[in-house]
């Protein structure tokens, strides 16, 4: 069954197609989840006659009883004239102790001190937090003489699922494999999977674990366009994104002057957005910091006399000025955040740091067309999670390093427990699994605690390992964040580069031994050459065994084998080339056509290139110098390049790489 038919077949009613959001959206500033709990009304089911019925019914709506400032004085005019009308408009509720009674403010249509029922308030408290709320409302008019406030709030609606069903949630997840859930929840967030590998499928869904996970402490980085905000703007009812720069203790906790909590008390995320240093921007607020950094460590924040207890989430999202590189050598990963906030003690607060420079300008192809939750309906369910704890799934399998300090340990595992009820919501998770979310929680720890190695001195009197060990065979592992290891490799590579140029400085004569290598998601630094130049030098025989070359890019990666190979033997030998490979029938003639034309190629630079068919699943290396090489993805090690004009095209370290295990025998 195709995932699209078990998305409807398991979930009918609580999705929808999610390029529909777009299609009725058009300029209206409305977000995704308002339009969403519309499309889930009228447009869950499919079936194209009642999907198009039901576009134009939220159209309808929209055009109708949502309310555009320009419109506003129009929408007043048919409130006064009918006596009452039901719009869409977003509400902040605050109250006149003055008079006793609470005020709404309309964001769009432009009134304010209008008052509300205290009925109202009660069952919507969300209204008070200062944030705002998105509301079907029905306000009416009074023609009365002798009323203070001619319009009336007769009943109101915030637009949000009233309930959902964990248990049916958790027990159907199990009609799906990683794989499929995964994708699912990509299109859940409005993405099309097919253009995302799992790690970036992991980066992306990692922004939902503020919703999932109670006094989480999350902050991305990275380039403009890359979505960073989106999903806490868009996504969720139950998070409210703020600008950084407007951001004061007031608004954020309590406003002293009426004791009136902040916005860490209503909701469950406060996103501050554009968390950046500005050329003559304001200056960050001391006591701020402070008051922040203790509530990000204790739940709980002191405001004159009082001491209040809240479990929102805090996220931070900002702009890069440099590549990665450059602050790696020349500052730290947080060099672009406010001044005021760079100190250990605030930075050592946060759980996760996510490597926004991974994440690629969303272009219009990758937004999703496909079926996904209605994102409220998974907003509900994601806030039900969290009153669980999920993270005591590690313990049957792995151990932390002892010289992990509490708040290392406790980053970890709530990341850890986010991504369990991302993508395992019903726990069930294989060793495999669990080392797999495990090695990027600490990543996305690790990737805080280096840099404060380099802010705060302090913090490298107490170095810390980030390592665990597996409980079923003993073995440690080192996880390493990637933009370490794809530095790494670009110095090892400039230094190769200086050696091979050198006339006083030889290159050293290695040793080589049988070893494993282990490649990551969008790893970088890695090419053929570095691979397996020196383990095929010498050898006039070479087998490569790859069941998949039938696409032009799997040609072009053969080609590109080729080269580096004859780029590693003198000019005047001759290397033997045999590859084994398959092909289904539609694609035969065209492969041995392709390879006839890339063997007489190839001949020009010393490769004589012979190939035959044979249905042959395991892919390897073979040279008649004594060594073999297991190769887990055979020469499909990159990842597709998109760009039209790429540096990646032309040089292999520059691009980003699959996740493959390559092992290294001496036979």
């Amino acid at each position: 069954m195709k995932l699209k038919e078990k998305i409807i077949k398991h979930f009918e009613g609580k999705v929808v197609r999610k390029d529909l959001t777009s299609i009725v959206k058009g300029s209206n500033p409305v977000p995704a989840y308002v339009l969403e709990y519309l499309l889930g009304q009228y447009c869950a089911i499919d079936d194209d006659e009642i999907i198009n019925s039901g576009i134009e019914k939220v159209k309808n709506i929209i055009k109708d009883n949502y309310v555009h400032r320009s419109d506003a004085e129009i929408v007043k005019s048919k409130v006064r004239d009918s006596g009452s009308y039901k719009i869409i408009d977003k509400i902040t509720v605050s109250l006149n102790d003055r008079a006793n009674i609470y005020e709404a403010e309309f964001a769009s249509l432009g009134l304010k001190g209008v008052p509300i029922a205290d009925k109202m308030v009660m069952d919507n408290p969300k209204l008070l937090s200062g944030g705002g709320v998105w509301c079907i409302l029905n306000i009416g008019y009074s023609h009365a003489d002798d009323v203070q406030m001619r319009w009336i709030i007769i009943d109101i609606k915030p637009i949000q699922v009233s309930n959902v069903n964990l248990e049916e949630y958790t027990q159907l997840r199990k009609e799906f494999t990683s794989d499929e859930w995964l994708d699912l929840m990509m299109h859940s967030i409005g993405l099309n999977p097919q253009h995302f590998n799992r790690r970036d499928k992991f980066i992306q869904l990692s922004r939902l674990i503020p919703h999932t996970e109670n006094n989480y402490n999350f902050i991305e980085l990275g380039p403009k366009g890359t979505g960073k905000s989106h999903i806490f703007s868009e996504l969720s009812p139950h998070g409210v994104l703020v600008s950084g720069g407007d951001v004061s203790k007031a608004r954020l906790f309590v406003n002293n002057t009426g004791n009136k909590i902040g916005l860490v008390g209503y909701w469950d995320v406060v996103a501050l957005d554009e968390f950046e240093q500005e050329k003559g921007g304001k200056r960050t607020d001391g006591d701020l910091v402070k008051i922040m950094q203790n509530y990000m460590a204790n739940q709980s924040f002191n405001r004159g006399k009082e001491t209040y207890q809240a479990t929102a989430s805090m996220a931070f999202v900002g702009n890069t000025k440099h590549n990665v590189p450059y602050m790696l050598k020349n500052s730290h990963l947080f060099e672009s955040i406010p001044e005021g906030y760079l100190k250990g003690a605030f930075l050592d607060r946060m759980h996760m740091y996510i490597p926004g420079w991974e994440v690629s300008i969303l272009k219009t192809s990758v937004f999703s067309s496909e079926y996904g939750f209605i994102v409220d309906y998974l907003a509900e369910l994601l806030r039900e999670m969290r009153k669980y704890d999920y993270s005591s799934i590690l313990d049957k399998y792995i151990n932390l390093d002892g010289s992990l300090t509490t708040r290392d340990k406790t980053a970890i595992r709530k990341s850890f427990s986010g991504l369990v009820k991302l993508i395992y919501p019903n726990k069930e998770v294989s060793e495999a699994e669990v080392i797999e979310m495990l090695n990027f929680s600490i990543e996305g720890r690790k990737r805080v605690k280096d840099q404060l190695y380099i802010i705060d001195e302090t913090f490298r009197d107490e170095p810390v390992e980030f390592k665990y060990t597996i409980v079923s065979n003993g073995i440690e592992v080192f996880p390493e964040t990637l933009e370490k290891l794809n530095y790494q490799a670009e110095l090892e590579n400039q230094e190769e580069a200086e050696i091979e140029y050198s006339t006083h400085d030889p290159r050293p004569v290695l040793v080589l031994d049988p070893h494993q290598k282990i490649l990551n998601d969008n790893q970088k630094g890695i090419s053929y050459k570095k691979l397996f130049a020196d383990y095929l030098k010498g050898a006039k025989n070479i087998t490569l065994q790859d069941p998949y070359i039938r696409m032009f890019y799997q040609f072009k990666n053969l080609l590109e084998f080729c080269i580096m190979l004859g780029n590693n033997k003198a000019p005047e030998d001759q290397i033997n080339l045999e590859l084994v490979t398959w092909n289904d029938e539609e694609y035969l003639e065209d492969s041995k056509a392709s390879l006839e034309e890339l063997s007489l190629n190839v001949k020009s630079i010393g490769i004589n290139l012979s190939f035959s068919f044979e249905n042959n699943h395991d892919r390897f290396i073979k040279a008649d110098n004594g060594w073999k090489i297991t190769l887990g993805r055979g020469l499909d090690i990159f990842e597709k390049i998109q760009e039209r004009f790429s540096v990646a095209d032309i040089d292999q370290s520059k691009r980003k790489c699959k996740a493959c295990e390559i092992t290294y025998l001496k036979i």
